[in-house]
């Protein structure tokens, strides 16, 4: 009978612990899932954060590009008025003070053919404007050819069908775009501009360049 008893006892404690045991698990268990539910949140939360951040990142990224692009735009139109302004002093009051014929540019670019060159030549009449100026320009490429030094004139780099004449009158200035050709083996390094003047007191003058510091 006693140890029946006792039997039953251990028993019904066993149970009690048990149900206890399982009371804390299925605590624990909800503590978990509540935690679990909180970080969903707190990620989709992130996620939202995310999102709207790289909205506002390409949104200030195109900003930035618009401000930059405007930048560029506003030091082009900066830099073209300064060289108009440039150019007409040249004319009006060059620094030098001296009057009569001068090279005010002088640009060369390549060609879409190979080995042709476009030439853009600009002269001016400075102070002086009372009067044209006219008169003819002659245009030599110096340079080196199979390891020899080689001048070629005007008239011998000039493309077929081409006339060989280059003539000017101009009260102010005067805008020129002309096409070379060079030849076959030839290395240019200098280009010589000479501007023959037909116009009574005012001389001709002369001007040499580096054929690289010219190319653009």
């Amino acid at each position: 009978m006693l140890i029946a008893v006792c039997g039953y006892l251990v028993f019904e404690f066993g149970r009690i612990q048990a149900d206890y045991s399982i009371v804390d698990a299925l605590q624990e268990r909800r503590q978990f899932e509540v935690r679990i539910e909180d970080l969903q949140a707190e990620i989709k939360s992130l996620r939202e954060q995310i999102v709207l951040l790289e909205t506002h990142r390409e949104i200030d990224r195109e900003a930035y590009r618009e401000v930059e692009d405007s930048l560029m735009s506003l030091q082009a139109k900066i830099q073209e008025q300064s060289d108009a302004i440039a150019f007409y002093r040249g004319i009006v009051s060059p620094a030098d003070g001296n009057s009569g014929l001068r090279v005010q540019d002088l640009k060369l670019s390549r060609s879409s053919a190979e080995r042709v060159y476009n030439v853009r030549l600009v002269l001016v009449q400075s102070l002086q404007h009372d009067r044209k100026v006219s008169g003819d320009v002659n245009l030599t490429v110096e340079g080196t050819q199979d390891g020899m030094a080689m001048s070629y004139p005007y008239a011998e780099l000039l493309p077929e069908e081409t006339a060989g004449n280059w003539a000017f009158s101009f009260r102010y200035f005067q805008d020129f775009e002309r096409e070379i050709v060079l030849p076959d083996g030839f290395t240019p390094e200098r280009i010589n501009i000479e501007v023959r003047s037909t116009t009574r007191s005012i001389s001709s003058i002369e001007e040499s360049f580096s054929w690289d510091s010219r190319l653009g």
